[in-house]
């Protein structure tokens, strides 16, 4: 990978938002994946010692696979995890995989999420359980790994073999794990070409369908008959679900949340669901936060054109009237688009996000903090509240992004140099 450069506007006093040059080599490394071709990191998380895990998609001569890598809290290799650091697998053999995200358990487990490729148009939602050497946990699944198969193939969902990587389609994998173990997902059924529905399941610790969720172990998310989308969950601290994505086309932006038994909260918005518009304009929900005052923050971006959206609401589902006057807020960053793609709550109450610009050379990491008010913190990165950095000669794109206990900032995603690396970036926080 050739020396890679950063850029933003000039540097001033403000340190946070620059990056780290304690981390790798100033700041940026490339994730090693042996026997790939390419690899494009989509999760980060950080275990108990401060290592870095990273989940990606990796592509090999026998096709795509999901990876799995650690790195030291420096940036460099963890040699013992793993072959050399890394590894690669199948959710069932024969057949291609990718990783989405990846979550620490707290005994020291690690759960992997991705997507299982049933064949070269189908998905459905997978998982891999694994120690802490990297090594399958064998009660977990089968042997370590769970493709999750709803009655009636409800599950399975439309691969994205057409887009260019960056650009947010069909394909989607969120999870998040209770306090009592369960695993809570997202997936997306198409049955033709003009109707699809968006999947809340729940699954117990053993990776076996949770019946006691609806009574059945999944919930169908579909507002007024209309085309549904989901692409992002957080479960609230008093145990409701949100989830969000788009709904519709044109999109705009859905929230749906449902109490902890699956049931929809119709105390929420207008009988459980919210949707928006920005300025008219179709919108689409990447990552939910949930801040002190149990407000909720949502991120993802705006379409025709494409640039990052926020919206601030309060805990009922209804916008927050201080922040821009209620409005989904669009911040504009270089000519051809911009995007959310993660967001994480801080112990402040602040708002981190990352995602990234849109459109080849162009395409850069982005980074912004926002207050607890849902405004741009103006003491981030140079003054102005967020940082572009490029580290490649040709299509960054952040996807991920973990937070260390002393406040610096672990970035995945990849760049593109003749095939797509992937790579993990710290920033100063």
């Amino acid at each position: 990978m050739p020396t890679p450069s950063a850029f933003a506007c000039p540097a001033t006093r403000h340190q946070a938002g620059h990056l780290d040059p304690e981390f790798a080599a100033g700041g940026k490394t490339q994730v090693y994946f042996a026997g790939s071709s390419s690899s494009m990191a989509n999760g980060v998380a950080l275990d108990a010692q401060g290592r870095v895990l990273v989940a990606a998609k990796i592509g090999t001569p026998g096709g795509s696979r999901f990876g799995l890598a650690r790195l030291l809290e420096d940036g460099s290799a963890d040699l013992s995890f793993g072959n050399q650091g890394s590894l690669l697998g199948q959710f069932t053999l024969g057949f291609e995989a990718m990783g989405s995200e990846v979550h620490v358990l707290p005994g020291g487990s690690i759960l992997l999420a991705g997507l299982h490729y049933e064949n070269a148009h189908r998905t459905l939602p997978a998982l891999a359980m694994f120690d802490a050497h990297g090594h399958p946990v064998r009660d977990f699944g089968d042997n370590g790994r769970l493709i999750v198969r709803l009655p009636g193939d409800l599950s399975m969902g439309l691969r994205d073999d057409w887009l260019p990587p960056g650009v947010p389609g069909a394909e989607a994998c969120a999870i998040r794990v209770q306090e009592d173990g369960r695993i809570l997902l997202v997936a997306n059924h198409h049955f033709e070409l003009a109707d699809h529905v968006g999947l809340l399941i729940r699954l117990n610790a053993d990776g076996t369908l949770d019946r006691e969720f609806n009574g059945r172990g999944f919930v169908l998310v579909r507002h007024l008959l209309m085309n549904s989308w989901l692409s992002s969950l957080m479960v609230q601290r008093d145990g409701r679900i949100v989830t969000g994505g788009s709904i519709n086309f044109p999109e705009e932006g859905l929230l749906a949340r449902y109490h902890a038994d699956g049931r929809l909260d119709e105390s929420f918005a207008v009988d459980g669901f919210m949707t928006f518009k920005t300025q008219g304009r179709s919108a689409q929900i990447s990552e939910i936060v949930q801040q002190d005052n149990d407000d909720l923050h949502c991120f993802g971006s705006s379409r025709d054109p494409m640039h990052c959206l926020s919206l601030k609401l309060h805990s009922n589902g209804r916008p927050d009237r201080h922040c821009n006057g209620g409005q989904p807020q669009r911040l504009e960053i270089g000519h051809s688009g911009s995007q959310w793609t993660a967001a994480q709550i801080q112990p402040d109450g602040s708002v981190l996000a990352v995602g990234a610009t849109i459109g080849g050379v162009e395409a850069d990491f982005i980074v912004a903090r926002y207050l607890p008010q849902g405004q741009l913190d103006r003491s981030f990165a140079n003054g102005i509240g967020w940082v572009r950095t490029r580290l490649g000669r040709s299509l960054d794109t952040a996807t991920s992004l973990a937070v260390q206990d002393d406040g610096r900032i672990i970035v995945g995603g990849y760049s593109l140099d003749g095939n797509y690396r992937a790579v993990v970036a710290r920033y100063l926080g």
